[in-house]
C-alpha cells in the first residue's frame, strides 16, 4: 500500500484499530527542531513523532549507506526505533507530514525496504486532514514497546560508484529535486550545483496537485511513462529523502516495488561533496 486517504484513516481511528500506529514526520531542512515543535502544538489523534534528522538518519559515522546530509542509520538502530514506537511486523503504519509526503515517504521507504507491507503515506498530509474538519490532538502518546526483527543490511540501496556503473550501462537514474536545482541554476544546500551526468529529472513536487493531494493515477502514469523499470531504476535527490516520494509513486503505479527500484541515499549532497565526481548542468 502506498497512500491512504483522510476518510479511511479517520474511520480507522474512530474504530480504535489496535494495530494502527500513526507517525508524524514533519520536518524542516533549515530548522531541525520545527517538526517536533509543531507536533507538540497539535497532531493527528494518537500520532507519535518521528524525527527525520535523528531517527531516520544518523550522523556519527556509523551509517552503512555512505555520506550525505541524511545517511541511513544501521538497520539494527532502525529496528530499535520501531520497537520503541510500538511498531511490530503486523502493525499498520501511517506516516504523514505537511509537505505532500516528501518527508513521510522516507519512513514509508525504510519500512518497505525491510519488508514491512502494512504502511501508507497520508494523502495530502496534515493540511488535507484539517481541511476535512478532522480533529487535532495535543496529548503525548506512550506506546507499548514491541520487538521488530530487521535484516542485517539495508536492501535496495546503491553507492556513488554503483550509480556511475549504472549510467555507463544505460540504466535509468532519476533526480527527484526541483528543476532549477537539477539544471544548476541554484543550489541552496549542497557544495556544487548541477546533477549527475546522465540522470533525468522528475521533481517529486510535481507528483502533487495544487491542493497537496497526489495527482490522479492517469496523470502520474503520464509523468513516469518514459521510465525503464526493467533494470532497477535508481532514484536520488538532495539527501535520499524526497527521492523516496518518487519511489512511493512508482509503487502506487505498479511500476516498481521498493525491491525493484534502488535508492542512492547519499544523493547529491554526497556526490557534490566529492570534487572528483563529474557534474552536468542544464537540461
Amino acid at each position: 500500500m502506498a497512500l491512504i486517504g483522510v476518510g479511511e484513516l479517520a474511520a480507522r481511528i474512530e474504530r480504535g484499530d489496535d494495530d494502527l500506529v500513526i507517525c508524524d514526520v514533519r520536518f524542516d531542512l533549515r530548522d531541525h527542531e520545527r517538526g517536533r515543535a509543531l507536533h507538540a502544538r497539535g497532531h493527528l489523534p494518537g500520532a507519535v513523532f518521528v524525527d527525520l534528522h535523528s531517527d531516520l538518519a544518523i550522523h556519527d559515522g556509523s551509517s552503512p549507506s555512505g555520506g550525505g546530509r541524511h545517511p541511513l542509520p544501521p538497520t539494527a538502530r532502525f529496528g530499535e526505533l520501531l520497537g520503541h514506537l510500538g511498531i511490530a511486523p503486523d502493525t499498520f503504519v501511517v506516516a504523514y507530514d505537511d509537505m505532500g509526503g516528501a518527508f513521510a515517504a522516507r519512513l514509508w521507504w525504510m519500512l518497505r525496504a525491510i519488508g514491512h507491507e502494512h504502511v501508507a503515506v497520508l494523502d495530502g498530509g496534515l493540511p488535507a486532514w484539517e481541511r476535512a474538519g478532522h480533529p487535532i490532538d495535543t496529548s503525548v502518546i506512550d506506546r507499548r514497546t514491541s520487538s521488530y526483527p530487521v535484516p542485517a543490511r539495508w536492501p535496495g540501496i546503491v553507492s556513488a560508484d554503483d550509480v556511475t556503473t549504472a549510467i555507463e550501462a544505460g540504466r535509468t537514474v532519476i533526480d527527484a529535486r526541483a528543476a532549477e536545482r537539477f539544471r544548476g541554476e541554484v543550489e541552496p544546500l549542497d557544495p556544487r550545483a548541477g546533477h549527475i551526468p546522465g540522470a533525468i529529472n522528475l521533481p517529486h513536487a510535481d507528483n502533487l496537485a495544487a491542493d497537496g493531494l497526489h495527482l490522479p493515477v492517469a496523470d502520474l502514469r503520464d509523468r513516469f511513462r518514459d521510465i525503464d523499470t526493467t533494470s532497477q531504476p535508481i532514484v536520488y535527490c538532495g539527501s535520499g529523502v524526497s527521492a523516496c516520494h518518487n519511489m512511493l509513486v512508482m509503487c502506487l503505479l505498479g511500476l516498481a516495488e521498493p525491491s525493484e527500484a534502488l535508492l542512492y541515499p547519499g544523493s547529491w549532497s554526497e556526490w557534490s561533496s566529492d570534487s572528483s565526481r563529474p557534474l552536468a548542468t542544464g537540461d
